[in-house]
């Protein structure tokens, strides 16, 4: 059976040439009629008929043919077209194909090459911009294991940058900006911005504590900024702006702490707050990502190797 599927993957590769040149030789999950006409015959499911359409739990989608994941749950949004949408994909999950028409572009998993639907940007239907259109039968759910992700909550300057730098590293989900650490409710950016609600620009990173740890992802957020500005950071001056890093139990303090010590050892004068975590505000739809969509880099954040 093995040297069957490899010889599959073998001739997979050569009729795809170039492509696929990095297609790993997988054991492939075996298809119903229906599903390979189209994950192997590139069909289409009929629109809103499939599993996932309307489908809200939180989780991983994996390829249907060989369970590699594709896309969180988080980056799943109504779109309308009969299909489940994503604005995201997991990093390297998939491949791009220019259609033989010229005009749509298939998306196909990277590792077996399995069709998926197609890719659509421009339609600003997200702060995003990009729609993965994707049949359901395409697709496995992997429902998300409560224990399994941590969020961590970090303020330093303006949260478009710690946002832009945070998200770069490897086993980090997501990071969404926001607002923390002040008494009024559902603050407004011109709450925070004006000082009126005693909230710090913070962002919410969730990770995968099997994949990078919480000390990993502070020493980076003390690489980022400035943790010795008292002001604010960098052109950005205020209440709302400065450093200060939000604990969820005793043993992400004693972390905080200890990273503390040793920049202080180097005569560093670490002016970074370390603060009881409190209820965490996502900030407008037009904040996040906003260097991504943008296509700039961050004005007051540089990377300074410390540790």
């Amino acid at each position: 059976m093995k040297f069957f599927m490899y010889m599959i993957s073998a001739l997979f590769m050569l009729l795809h040439g170039a492509e696929y040149e990095n297609l790993k030789v997988l054991e492939f999950n075996r298809l119903s009629d229906k599903e390979a006409d189209v994950i192997v015959r590139k069909a289409t499911e009929k629109p809103f008929s499939g599993k996932y359409y309307k489908f809200n739990e939180n989780g991983t989608y994996l390829c249907k043919r060989c369970n590699t994941p594709l896309y969180n749950s988080n980056t799943k949004f109504e779109s309308g077209c009969g299909w489940p949408s994503f604005d995201d994909a997991i990093k390297g999950a998939m491949k791009r194909i220019l259609d033989a028409d010229g005009r749509r572009v298939e998306i196909v998993c990277a590792n077996c090459g399995a069709h998926l639907g197609h890719v659509f940007e421009g339609e600003h239907l997200t702060a995003k911009n990009i729609r993965y259109c994707v049949n359901s039968i395409s697709l496995k759910f992997e429902p998300k294991s409560m224990d399994e992700n941590k969020k961590a909550y970090f303020a330093g300057g303006c949260f478009w940058g710690v946002e832009y730098n945070l998200e770069k590293l490897d086993g980090v989900i997501s990071v969404e900006s926001g607002y923390m650490g002040g008494a009024m409710k559902n603050p407004s950016y011109r709450d925070v911005s004006h000082g009126d609600s005693g909230h710090l620009e913070t962002v919410e990173v969730t990770y995968n504590p099997k994949k990078v740890s919480y000390e990993t992802l502070a020493k980076l957020f003390f690489e980022i900024h400035d943790p010795t500005q008292n002001d604010g950071q960098g052109p950005d001056i205020g209440e709302q702006y400065h450093s200060a890093i939000f604990t969820s139990d005793e043993k992400e303090k004693k972390t905080i702490l200890k990273l503390i010590t040793i920049l202080e050892s180097k005569r560093l004068h670490v002016a970074t707050k370390i603060l009881d975590a409190t209820e965490f505000y996502k900030a407008e739809e037009y904040h996040q990502d906003y260097y991504q969509r943008h296509h700039k880099e961050p004005y007051c954040h540089s990377y300074v190797k410390r540790f």
